[in-house]
């Protein structure tokens, strides 16, 4: 990140690296470092100067140290590198710009290292026809990346045939896959041509395959052992030259074990398993899919939105997204409906995410509290937004007492 060697920069002054929020020069004997008077910074964007001149942009958290009786010690700093802010807007945090280098794959975004790990094994089954089991949590994206699996194969002039296992019952379900004739149960007044039918030449992506009961696994058994199947009602085996794709949030070497899913299939299917990371052991494709989506949502409404504030920023990377992507896509939609302006603050995202915001930012940690402040009170109001239960918990009194320091200081939002 700062291109110099360890035995060059162990051991110097910090302000080598000439930091955009630093005085940039060694601080003389005895002077005080301006970042130890700040209580905490949480996710500053800023720059550092490398080596070679350049300049990376990053995220810079510091949190300071205090000993046993509250006297500062020292400070840690750590620094990540996102480089994703255009240079006219570097001081005001606007992200918008591309990252150099291999960011996008198959329509899927990302340029962590978990992600180049999951572009690299698209690549290696693309060119077989092995069975593809995609692990990860509801909303990481499986279904892009059987996609992108399909798009990158020979089948690809074929179709791609999805079907959502979990959204159909039993009986449903199985008419799905491999079709009925006419009268084979009521209401099948006609003859429906099955999806493994339908994807002859092509691939198949079963998703939710974790919630298939056990006749429909012994069927599909068949089809994955000798691509033959039968439609409901009838006893002619078809054949189907297919690809198959499956997919699952379920732990499915558990339902193996417990009996819920049979051993047989399961390695079948999983001649090759991709792990889909979660969004939150990949933060630095936050600001890329932020990016990704602001694009999209841009041209899809119209509205002259530039990309988001620093701030916003900082409250997408404290948040751990439970729903993943799709949470984060969500999100960025919500703030499209809220913002008013050309940048898309903390206060326009959900709620969910400004409360983790404000939540990481706790207000003069690790030393005491001087109650008796009207400054210590109104910083504590102001971090908070004037959000009076928040400013209460950050500094651990009641709202009672809180509301009692605003009379007696005679404190106003404005």
């Amino acid at each position: 990140m700062t291109g110099y060697p360890a035995d060059e920069i162990i051991g110097q002054h910090c302000s080598i690296l000439k930091g955009s929020t630093c005085t940039g020069e060694p601080l003389a004997t005895g002077e005080r470092c301006n970042i130890l008077e700040s209580d905490c910074i949480n996710n500053r964007l800023c720059r550092i100067r490398r080596k070679d001149g350049s300049q990376v942009e990053i995220l810079k958290n510091v949190s300071l140290l205090y000993d046993s009786t509250g006297e500062l010690v020292g400070a840690i700093e750590s620094v990540t590198d996102i480089g994703v802010l255009r240079p006219e807007h570097r001081d005001t945090g606007v992200l918008t710009s591309p990252v150099p280098g291999p960011k996008q794959f198959g329509g899927i975004v990302g340029k962590s290292h978990q992600m180049q790990e999951v572009y690299n094994l698209i690549k290696l089954v693309a060119d077989s026809d092995a069975s593809v089991l995609l692990l990860g949590e509801s909303g990481t994206g499986k279904e892009l990346i059987a996609r992108a699996i399909h798009n990158n194969s020979h089948r690809s002039k074929c179709p791609l045939v999805k079907v959502n296992c979990s959204a159909l019952a039993e009986t449903l379900l199985e008419s799905e896959l491999f079709g009925h004739i006419r009268g084979a149960f009521t209401g099948a007044t006609y003859d429906k041509v099955g999806r493994f039918e339908a994807a002859d030449g092509g691939t198949i992506f079963l998703d939710e395959i974790g919630d298939i009961s056990p006749v429909v696994q012994i069927k599909l058994l068949r089809v994955v052992q000798e691509k033959q199947f039968e439609r409901v009602g009838e006893s002619s085996p078809l054949t189907s030259d297919v690809r198959i794709i499956t997919a699952t949030n379920k732990d499915l070497t558990g339902l193996v074990g417990n009996g819920s899913f049979r051993e047989d299939l399961y390695y079948r299917l999983k001649v090759v398993e991709i792990q889909v990371p979660p969004l939150r052991q990949r933060k630095e494709d936050i600001p890329l899919l932020v990016e990704h989506f602001v694009d999209r949502f841009r041209h899809m409404t119209g509205k002259e939105i530039e990309g988001c504030a620093g701030d916003a920023l900082t409250g997408m990377l404290d948040y751990d997204w439970p729903g993943n992507v799709r949470e984060l896509e969500n999100a960025i939609e919500h703030a499209f409906v809220t913002c008013q302006t050309s940048l898309i603050t903390i206060f326009d995202l959900p709620r969910e995410i400004r409360q983790t915001s404000l939540g990481h930012r706790p207000f003069k940690k690790h030393r005491e509290i001087d109650l008796n402040s009207r400054e210590t009170i109104l910083a504590a109001l102001t971090a908070a937004s004037w959000n009076r239960s928040e400013a209460a918990r950050r500094l651990g009194v009641s709202r009672t007492t809180l509301w009692k320091k605003i009379r007696l200081f005679d404190l106003h939002p404005e």
